[in-house]
């Protein structure tokens, strides 16, 4: 391939692509709404209906070509999911805000038959100058094995979507155990066909591994997102000749699970340690039925 030639679509980048239905206002000038088109793939299934990140990525793809700007970077990203949608089309509607000189505000609208899927919030901005004050340091565990795995569920009965997967644990037990140790987990991730990190693989990964409580209960269960916000916290990608095949790491933990409802509050760093973004989501915990 050619240095000139674009980068092959991976199977991430199909999936999660957008297509637009109106292009700009009746006078010429930019939209202030901009409609979009998605199909969902069974592919990325989790649970009771598509993965949460992976609908995340669609949100995120919709927001981003909305603003058009390569300066002005997701830095918060606000998803309260109503329902699961089939693996079918989806519609979006994005409204920009609020357009200021350094930042932009937006919302997003998914649905599917007429029926509301998820709700979105998010704010754009360019950097601003300011000190860096670093207190979020990456823990300190094996470096990421040498050796990627791809187009495999991650162990049998796995849900599709970890077939997208790569995960090497680092922190953590083996879940449905009823373990008495910290709901914590932590682990390098990254997604089985090499891509450069940037926030739309990252919006998908905030969401990617299995449920803290999970290691406490003594049964299999599934965990459905009421509602996940990402915090952007560096410029995505990086740099333009990003290594697709670095895996980042991401740690994950709850601390409080109560009438069915935990939160989990996550960290994913580059692998020199940079703080890519931060998490937080509320999810209910569900036993699996079987028969």
């Amino acid at each position: 391939m050619a240095d000139s030639d674009p980068p092959a679509l991976t199977t991430f980048d199909r999936d999660t692509a957008v297509r637009r239905v109106n292009e700009q206002s009746a006078d010429g000038e930019r939209a202030a709404e901009v409609g979009f088109t998605a199909d969902i793939s069974p592919d990325w299934r989790a649970g009771r209906g598509p993965h949460g990140g992976y609908l995340a990525a669609i949100l995120l793809r919709a927001l981003i070509e909305t603003v058009a700007d390569p300066l002005r970077s997701p830095r918060s990203l606000t998803i309260h999911y109503a329902r699961a949608p089939k693996p079918e089309p989806v519609s979006i509607r994005v409204v920009l805000e609020r357009e200021g000189r350094s930042l932009s505000t937006l919302s997003a609208r998914m649905e599917q038959d007429g029926s509301l899927v998820a709700l979105a919030l998010a704010a754009f901005s360019v950097p601003w100058p300011a000190p860096k004050i670093y207190e979020e340091p990456m823990p300190d565990v094996a470096p990421p094995d040498p050796q990627r795995r791809s187009g495999k569920l991650l162990f049998e009965g796995a849900p599709p979507f970890t077939q997208h997967l790569v995960l090497q644990p680092r922190i953590g037990v083996i879940p449905f155990q009823g373990a008495s140790a910290p709901m914590e987990v932590g682990a390098w991730l990254g997604l089985a066909e090499p891509r450069p990190l940037d926030a739309l693989s990252l919006a998908f990964l905030s969401d990617a591994m299995f449920s803290p409580p999970f290691i406490r209960i003594d049964q299999p269960a599934t965990s459905p997102t009421i509602d996940l916000t990402i915090h952007f916290r560096a410029s995505l990608p990086r740099v333009a000749s990003s290594d697709p095949n670095e895996l980042c790491f991401a740690r994950f933990h709850t601390g409080l699970v109560h009438e069915g409802f935990f939160e989990e509050d996550g960290v994913i760093w580059a692998a020199d340690g940079t703080v890519l973004i931060q998490s937080r989501q509320l999810a209910i915990v569900m036993a699996l039925t079987t028969g």
